[in-house]
C-alpha cells in the first residue's frame, strides 16, 4: 500500500533540498508538458462513455505501411510469444532475490543468458540491461576501467541515438576524449581507424549491420585493435547473426546489441531489451546480474544468482553499474522467441530480411533518379540517394498513400541532404514493397 506524503512532509523536503516549491525543482521543464488538458470531456464519463470516446479517437490513428528501421525494427511475432509471457507463473516479484521462491523465474533468465551466448558465440552474457545504447555504455565503460585509457574511437557509421547515450555515460567529464572513425562507401574507413588508434586507446567500436544497414569487416577492425593494446566493442542485430559471422568468432571483447528484434514490438519506443555478452575474462566488470545452475545439498539442480557487481550489493566506490534493473518480462519474451523459432526459425526469418530488402532495392533502381548510395554488402537496410531532399515527399506520400518510404538522413547527416535510409523486414510482402515504388513513381 501506498501511502502519500502530508503537505508538512513535502515542505520539510523541499527545504531540505533547497527549494520553495515542487514547481520550482521541475521548472526546467517546458510548460507545454506539464498539466496537459487531454480534453476527453467536459462531464465525468461512465466506464461505457470512456470506452466509446477513446475508441473513437483511436479510430483516428492512420495506418501506415512502415519502411523505417534505424535500430527499431518491426517483425513478425508469433501469437505463442505473447500468451506464453502472460502466464501467471512469470507474474512474480520482479527481482527474484529469495533464490528458493523464485527457480522458474532464475531458470528463465539462465535459459535466456544461455540462448543469446550460443547466437553471440560469447562466453558470457548478463541477465539483460536497458537497451541496446545503454548496453553500449556500460560496455565502454568497462573497457575504460579495464585498461585505465581514455581515448574512444567510435565510428560515423555507429546509430546516432547509442553514441548520444554512449557519451552521458561519461557525463561532462573532460577526462575521456571520444574521437569519430570516418567511413567510406559506407562501412569504417580503414586508413582512418589506423591513423586515429594508438596505445592511448581504451576502446574502439564497430556497429555491424552498421546505422546505414551495411556489414562491417569487425575482423580486421577486432585486430587492429587488439595490436594495439586496446579493447574491442561489437554492436550488432541479433537477427543478423543467424547469417553473419557471430562477435566472438571475430575475437569481440565486449558485445551488445538491442534485443527488440527477437520477439518485441516497437511500443513507441519500449520497453526494449539491452544485451550485454562479454569473454569471461571480463566478467567482473560486467553490469547487473548473472544467474547460475548449481546443485543443492541434496544434489538436486538449481538456479542462483551470482556475481551481482552492483552497488546495492557491493560498496558504491566497487560497483561496476549503479544500473539496478534488467529487462526479465523482456528477456523473457525473446527467450521464447528463440524457443520457438529455433536456429533454422531464426535463419528462416533473417533470410527472408535479406530477400525482401534486396527486393525492394532492385524495384527502387528501376525508378529514374533513384541511385544506390553505398555498394557495399548489407543486412535488411541500405541508403538511396534521391534528387532531391526526401523529406517532404515522406510527408506527402504518407498522407496520401499511408505509406512511410524510410528515414531521411540529413538531420543526423548534414552531408547526406538527399538520402533516405530503407527497411524492408520479414514483415513485408511483394505487394507492400510494389505498393511503396509505385507510390514513388507517382510522386517523383
Amino acid at each position: 500500500m501506498f501511502i502519500s506524503n502530508t503537505k508538512k512532509q513535502q515542505d520539510e523536503m523541499l527545504k531540505e533540498i533547497g527549494v520553495s516549491s515542487f514547481e520550482e525543482l521541475i521548472k526546467k521543464i517546458p510548460a507545454k508538458y506539464l498539466n496537459s488538458d487531454f480534453n476527453i470531456s467536459e462531464k465525468p464519463l461512465t466506464e461505457v462513455e470512456a470506452h466509446r470516446k477513446f475508441s473513437e479517437l483511436s479510430a483516428k490513428n492512420q495506418k501506415v505501411l512502415n519502411f523505417v528501421g534505424a535500430g527499431a525494427y518491426e517483425r513478425y511475432t508469433p501469437s505463442a510469444v505473447k500468451h506464453i509471457a502472460e502466464r501467471g507463473e512469470f507474474l512474480t516479484a520482479y527481482t527474484p532475490y529469495q533464490a528458493e521462491a523464485s527457480q522458474g523465474l532464475l531458470q528463465t533468465i539462465y535459459e535466456y543468458q544461455s540462448q543469446i551466448c550460443a547466437l553471440f558465440d560469447m562466453e558470457v552474457s548478463n541477465a539483460s540491461v536497458y537497451d541496446g545504447a545503454s548496453a553500449l555504455g556500460e560496455a565502454v565503460r568497462a573497457c575504460a576501467r579495464i585498461t585505465s585509457k581514455k581515448k574512444i574511437l567510435y565510428p560515423k557509421s555507429l546509430n546516432p541515438q547509442y553514441l548520444t547515450t554512449l557519451k552521458t555515460y561519461f557525463g561532462n567529464s573532460s577526462e575521456y576524449t571520444f574521437e569519430a572513425i570516418e567511413h567510406s562507401g559506407g562501412k569504417i574507413d580503414i586508413a582512418s581507424l589506423k591513423n586515429k588508434l594508438d596505445e592511448n586507446t581504451a576502446c574502439v567500436i564497430a556497429q555491424s549491420p552498421n546505422f546505414f544497414g551495411t556489414l562491417e569487416d569487425m575482423r580486421e577492425i577486432s585486430d587492429l585493435a587488439h595490436e594495439k593494446g586496446a579493447l574491442f566493442t561489437a554492436v550488432t542485430d541479433p537477427m543478423s547473426l543467424a547469417l553473419v559471422n557471430p562477435p566472438g568468432s571475430y575475437n569481440a571483447d565486449f558485445a551488445v546489441a538491442e534485443g527488440q528484434s527477437l520477439g518485441l514490438p516497437l511500443n513507441y519506443g519500449g520497453p526494449y531489451l539491452g544485451i550485454f555478452t562479454c569473454k569471461k575474462a571480463h566478467i567482473r566488470q560486467m553490469p547487473g546480474r548473472l544467474v547460475s545452475m548449481t546443485t543443492d545439498t541434496e544434489g538436486k539442480r538449481g538456479f542462483v544468482l551470482t556475481l551481482q557487481a552492483r552497488e546495492q550489493h557491493i560498496r558504491r566506490d566497487k560497483a561496476a553499474s549503479n544500473i539496478c534493473s534488467n529487462e526479465a518480462l523482456c528477456a523473457l519474451m525473446a527467450t521464447i522467441y528463440m524457443t520457438l523459432l529455433g536456429p533454422e526459425g531464426m535463419k528462416e526469418a533473417a533470410e527472408a530480411n535479406a530477400f525482401n530488402t534486396r527486393y525492394a532495392l532492385k524495384e527502387l533502381l528501376a525508378i529514374d533518379g533513384i541511385t544506390l548510395k553505398f555498394d557495399n554488402p548489407f543486412f535488411n537496410e541500405f541508403v538511396v540517394d534521391f534528387p532531391n531532399h526526401p523529406c517532404e515527399l515522406r510527408k506527402k506520400i504518407i498522407k496520401e498513400d499511408g505509406i512511410d518510404i524510410g528515414l531521411p538522413l540529413k538531420k543526423l547527416y548534414p552531408d547526406m541532404e538527399n538520402s533516405l535510409l530503407v527497411c524492408a523486414t520479414e514483415t513485408k510482402t511483394k505487394e507492400d514493397i510494389d505498393k511503396l515504388t509505385a507510390a514513388l513513381r507517382r510522386n517523383l
